[in-house]
């Protein structure tokens, strides 16, 4: 967080609403209420919500889920979207099928006119 720097800020009480019901990252299946609740438990990064829910990890890799659980962590801390740091992605960033990286080797060895086996 660009701003929120204080850990010891007081967000108040957690209140359940009345949609923390309502599924947000579809892979992981994760409420609203749960990244509400995170977030009231001391999770004020978008890194630190990916890691204790596993939100923006699933299948989508946070396109589905990622600009929702950015507003509602927003929402909940009082600031600005563009005030939270975006969740370190790491690669690869879409699923890749092991035949295509199985075949990376022997399209190299056909280009190179190599011999060995795989």
């Amino acid at each position: 967080m660009k701003k929120i720097m204080d850990r010891s800020i007081d967000l108040g009480e957690f209140l359940p609403q009345a949609d923390d019901e309502m599924i947000i990252c579809r892979c992981e299946e994760v409420t609203k209420g749960e990244i509400r609740q995170a977030v009231h438990d001391g999770m004020l990064t978008l890194t630190e919500i990916r890691r204790y829910l596993r939100t923006g990890m699933g299948l989508c890799q946070g396109q589905t889920c990622g600009k929702l659980v950015k507003n509602i962590v927003a929402r909940e801390l009082g600031i600005a979207p563009t005030e939270l740091e975006s969740a370190v992605s790491r690669a690869p960033v879409r699923p890749v099928e092991m035949r295509v990286l199985g075949n990376e080797g022997l399209e190299n060895e056909v280009l190179t006119g190599g011999g060995g086996h795989v």
